[in-house]
């Protein structure tokens, strides 16, 4: 009877533990740019939630989009495209959900960013992101050997034949259609007249390729290259500017005369994640101000909270402070929502810069 008694209390306390397991720990999968999720601000977040873990996978906006639509919207939790890369995606794909909207704070956020991204990613009343990150994207120039840049088409002035940089995608399309007196977000709605468009750009690009010493693929190949000397100016994004910046004062990020192409990186729910809570918190926790610190020390883009351009570390502050005017700043052209085709006609023209160049 002993025996009975102490082997049916083994086999409860076993189906006691198989039922309920000790503590469950939920993943947050985040799709994310490089130097979005820094090591600190991910272990700060992990030390607030012990029953979160992050894992992150570092991507751009067309490899975040190409991976989401290849699992219709699984394998992630939370992406963080720009805010000209979702309404459209979404449209074709069906890769994101709405955001419950009364689960994230916004009393700190800009006014104009998150009301702008809003209106750039409402599909049938229905919000599918908010902004984390905003930047710019224009030309950067040693000083005392490019003076003269101010123009997207300067990069092409055979004054500096050999010594200038720029990378192969679409913001150099852009940026060159705006030099030529086009506007190119315009012409979205006319896809005849925008690949008229792309044909003139193509053509300067490739009569350009003297002037070019090396078409940079990243922001380590760039950096290098500025601050060797190897070229004097470059299409870039302003927050390789900005850490050059303090490096050598010399070398600054100018605001094209057209207006700097701006960007904003947002949050958003890829359609069939599994940790919306998670999610949402990592989204509260990032836009405190303490944690914005520590994450533009990392990014050196601007935060969509309010004041955030004070909570830069002291050298990009000064690099922001040099680089634009408030005319600059009103100037700024925001990337416009991509409609369906456009990405396919815009690879195909890279594609034939790239094979007359060697790009």
């Amino acid at each position: 009877m002993r025996l009975k008694r102490t082997l049916a209390s083994l086999l409860a306390a076993t189906a006691l533990s198989v039922a309920a397991p000790a503590s469950a720990e939920t993943t947050l999968r985040l799709l994310t740019w490089g130097s979005y999720a820094p090591e600190n601000v991910v272990k700060l977040f992990e030390e607030k939630y012990p029953d979160i873990k992050v894992e992150v996978t570092f991507s751009n906006n067309e490899e975040m989009i190409a991976k989401l639509r290849a699992t219709g919207g699984a394998g992630f939790d939370l992406a963080q495209p720009s805010h000209d890369r979702i309404y459209a995606a979404q449209l074709e794909y069906n890769i994101y959900k709405p955001l419950d909207m009364s689960k994230i704070d916004t009393s700190n956020m800009e006014a104009t960013l998150l009301d702008g991204v809003k209106a750039n990613t409402t599909i049938e009343g229905g919000v599918y992101a908010v902004p984390h990150q905003w930047g710019t994207s224009g030309l950067m120039a040693d000083k005392t050997k490019a003076p003269e840049i101010n123009g997207w088409d300067d990069l092409c002035d055979p004054a500096y034949k050999g010594r200038t940089s720029m990378r192969l995608k679409r913001t150099i399309l852009l940026g060159t259609a705006f030099a030529m007196g086009e506007d190119p977000f315009a012409a979205y709605a006319d896809l005849d007249k925008y690949q008229q468009i792309l044909d003139q750009v193509a053509e300067k690009l490739i009569t350009c390729k003297d002037n070019i010493k090396a078409y940079w693929k990243g922001g380590d190949d760039l950096s290098a290259m500025m601050l060797s000397g190897e070229i004097v100016a470059s299409e870039t994004w302003d927050s390789t500017a900005y850490r050059l910046f303090s490096e050598n004062s010399n070398i600054v990020f100018v605001p094209p005369e057209t207006g700097a192409l701006a960007w904003i990186d947002t949050f958003a729910l890829p359609r069939k994640g599994e940790a919306d809570d998670a999610a949402y918190k990592w989204i509260n926790f990032v836009l405190q101000p303490e944690i914005v610190k520590l994450m533009s020390a990392s990014t050196g883009a601007i935060a969509s909270i309010k004041g955030a351009k004070d909570l830069l570390p002291a050298d990009k502050k000064a690099a922001v402070n040099a680089a634009f005017s408030d005319e600059d700043i009103a100037n700024l052209k925001f990337f416009a929502n991509i409609p369906p085709g456009v990405e396919d006609m815009e690879g195909k023209t890279l594609e034939r810069i790239k094979a007359a160049t060697g790009g």
